[in-house]
């Protein structure tokens, strides 16, 4: 029995791999060679369709030099669930069938070498019987035999295809597709602003945003590709919604006036004024007319707001309230009351949202209790209504991580595949081959990826093809304002299990940002109006509070904490740093013990401040009584200071001042000091010494005239 079960699990080692194929072999190798799409064509598959063309480029990506890798197309089944979507968009292994042979790519490619792909299948004959109206898994996948293995497949990439009708067939006529909105955001990659200090010109942490709206920057080519795609589609231009990032329109905004970019050994002049000036003016033109909604300030994330400051909802508020800037620099007012953050808000982002006047939240659809089929929903226990976003779509064009052992990319790995598949689960979505009795939704509010990184032309082939659908019949276009002016479909909650340690802001970032505002706080506390001036104090420190929202921002996610807080605690530090204490160019001597000490004290903001002065590192020198002092707007003068010197010579002693709660301003300056007098507790000192040192000699004298004494007598 033994030698039988040996040999059957010899037999089985052997077999497992052999019927796995090349699923096994993926997982052994792993993905050592990579797919470049430069194009796919076409996009969709319909009665007019003759040939499917992919080109690009395969890299070796491994140590090892791969010999005849070779390339083909492989279709998958029709997509009938959801889950068989999320499959595809996930890079599992789905069961497919070859839809060309493979072809050579090269006789060998070496480590770090590429080799051009080019397959053109035709559509016509046996595999357009393949095809039926719906959504399909297209595979591009590279077998290869890497030095010292065996033939495997190597890298591939899977994408959703959508069929609206088989190449050469009839189409068919569609009943009841469901309306769809198209959200359009605009905004940055990251924050850009350094510091932006109340009176001077805005400093940028970098000049990477003037490259970002000019020429082939992403920021420039989603308002190049919406205006061209407008023009061409009455039905699309009634469909789509911009949502715009307050802060960035601010910061392109202050970028026109002059700005300075930071670096490490000062500023430099920034070189994009002009750029910023041109991409804003095409803004207004884009939206002139048309449906504009607000992303939060800096598209913050709204938890992380109410944690840096629990029970404040200060944060929150300056978060949703960028409808005027908007209104301010495109002039186009944005949806009265209506918000897109990121996620789904929990309760008490939402109680604070309804006390900012927010009626209205755009969010994932994945968390809402019931499940709107489109349709808003009532949030129990609050005025705010939720309108959901499809998640399906978004997580197509948002890409989401692979399987473990998997070799197909992830869709974020390819530009060209994050809108393709947003293609494909648009299609799907609308019920383009869904099975008999799934239910579709009847509203389809489609949301990009905030951040969708792809070229102008990527973009507007997306525009494009979502104007045929729309012309098909796929989908009929809905604006946002007609889809809010309907009654909401149902009352529910939100599924509120906290904050997602994986996408939310780090805890380390919520707590530097915590202690800012709290200093931030004193700070303003501190500072009184100036008659003249007229400068209020929340105003020269609201740049603190901007930088607070851009910190928390959902665009930090993957970056380095200490890049998120730079911000702000290079804002608390402009007006802190505004308030100084000279540095003296000379030893100063005191006169006597108690001699005041004379320092200079600019105060270089437009409001006046209290404040009082901190000795440190102080030996030697003891400090009166500490007490508030106010120091004028915009002046400076010296102040003399009661101290008492504790001993002659020479010592130091660092002068700094502090806000009455704490809050550190300027740096503190380094003074000399030489006293040639005693102090008041040194003569005392030498005093009590002369008197004990007087009390032993007598006592001394005494003994010896007492032991002399007590001798006579002896001797008498």
């Amino acid at each position: 029995m033994k030698r039988f079960a040996a040999t059957f699990l010899s037999v089985l080692f052997l077999a497992v791999p052999a019927l796995a194929g090349a699923s096994v072999a993926q997982a052994q190798e792993g993905a050592r060679l990579r797919i470049d799409l430069a194009g796919l064509s076409p996009r969709v598959i319909t009665t007019s369709s003759t040939t499917l063309t992919v080109t690009g480029t395969v890299t070796n990506t491994g140590d090892r030099r791969i010999a005849k890798p070779q390339v083909r197309l492989q279709v998958g089944d029709r997509a009938t669930t959801e889950r068989g979507i999320g499959d595809v968009l996930s890079g599992v292994v789905v069961k497919d069938t070859p839809l060309t042979e493979f072809t050579s790519i090269a006789d060998v490619l070496e480590p770090g070498h590429s080799a051009p792909l080019n397959i053109t299948v035709p559509l016509t004959g046996p595999r357009a019987d393949r095809f039926r109206p719906g959504v399909y898994p297209l595979l591009v996948n590279v077998n290869g035999t890497p030095e010292f293995g065996g033939p495997a497949r190597l890298g591939a990439i899977s994408m959703l295809m959508p069929v609206l009708a088989a190449p050469g067939k009839q189409a068919t006529t569609r009943a009841g597709a469901p309306s769809m909105t198209l959200l359009w955001p605009l905004t940055g990659n990251i924050p850009h602003v350094y510091a932006a200090p109340y009176g001077n010109p805005v400093v940028l942490a970098d000049d990477r945003l003037a490259g970002e709206i000019s020429g082939d920057g992403r920021l420039n080519a989603l308002v190049t590709s919406a205006a061209s795609a407008l023009g061409s589609s009455s039905n699309l231009a009634k469909s789509m919604c911009f949502a715009l990032d307050p802060d960035l329109l601010a910061t392109v905004d202050a970028m026109t006036r002059g700005y300075l970019v930071h670096t490490d050994t000062g500023t430099v002049q920034g070189k994009g004024a002009e750029a910023a000036k041109a991409w804003l003016s095409d803004v207004r033109s884009l939206v002139a007319g048309r449906c504009v909604v607000a992303l939060p300030f800096a598209d913050a994330d709204l938890d992380a707001l109410t944690r840096i400051k629990p029970g404040d909802t200060g944060l929150v508020t300056r978060a949703a309230s960028g409808a005027a800037t908007i209104q301010q620099l495109t002039d186009v007012p944005p949806q009265t009351g209506v918000l897109w953050p990121d996620g789904t808000p929990s309760a008490p982002v939402l109680a604070a949202l309804a006390e900012a006047g927010v009626r209205t939240v755009l969010t994932d659809a994945g968390k809402l209790a019931p499940a709107a089929a489109g349709g808003g929903v009532t949030v129990q226990g609050s005025t705010v209504r939720l309108q959901p976003t499809d998640s399906l779509i978004s997580a197509a064009m948002t890409g989401v991580p692979t399987v473990p052992g998997s070799v197909t990319a992830p869709a974020t790995t390819e530009r060209a595949i994050a809108s393709q598949n947003g293609l494909g689960a648009l299609a799907f979505r609308a019920g383009l081959g869904l099975a008999a009795g799934q239910q579709r939704p009847d509203h389809l509010l489609v949301a990009p990826p905030r951040r969708w990184d792809a070229s102008a032309e990527e973009y507007g082939t997306y525009l494009r093809q979502v104007g045929d659908f729309l012309t098909a019949g796929v989908v009929t276009a809905t604006g946002l304002p007609s889809l809010l002016a309907a009654a909401p479909e149902a009352a529910g909650s939100v599924g509120d299990g906290g904050p997602d340690p994986a996408t939310g802001v780090d805890a380390g970032v919520v707590s530097t940002l915590s202690g800012v505002d709290g200093q931030a706080t004193g700070l303003a506390s501190a500072m009184q109006l100036d008659p003249t001036k007229r400068v209020k104090p929340d105003d020269v420190v609201e740049p603190v509070r901007l930088a607070e929202l851009r910190g928390a921002s959902t665009a930090w996610r993957g970056l380095p904490a200490d890049a998120a807080t730079t911000n702000a605690q290079a804002e608390l530090a402009a007006i802190s740093g505004r308030v100084t204490v000279s540095q003296p160019k000379q030893t100063i001597a005191l006169a006597s013990g108690n001699s005041p000490l004379p320092v200079y004290v600019s105060n270089d903001l437009p409001v006046g401040i209290n404040a009082r002065f901190a000795l440190d590192n102080n030996t030697g020198l003891r400090p009166g009584d500490a007490q508030d002092r106010f120091f004028p707007a915009s002046g400076g003068k010296n102040y003399f200071l009661p101290v008492e010197a504790l001993r002659a010579g020479r010592f130091s002693v660092d002068v700094s001042l502090r806000t009455p709660t704490g809050t550190p301003l300027g740096s503190s300056a380094r003074f000399e000091l030489t006293s040639t007098e005693y102090g008041a507790i040194t003569i005392i000192a030498t005093v009590a010494a002369g008197v004990a040192l007087l009390l032993l000699a007598s006592r001394r004298i005494y003994r010896r005239i007492k032991d002399a004494r007590a001798g006579r007598d002896v001797v008498g």
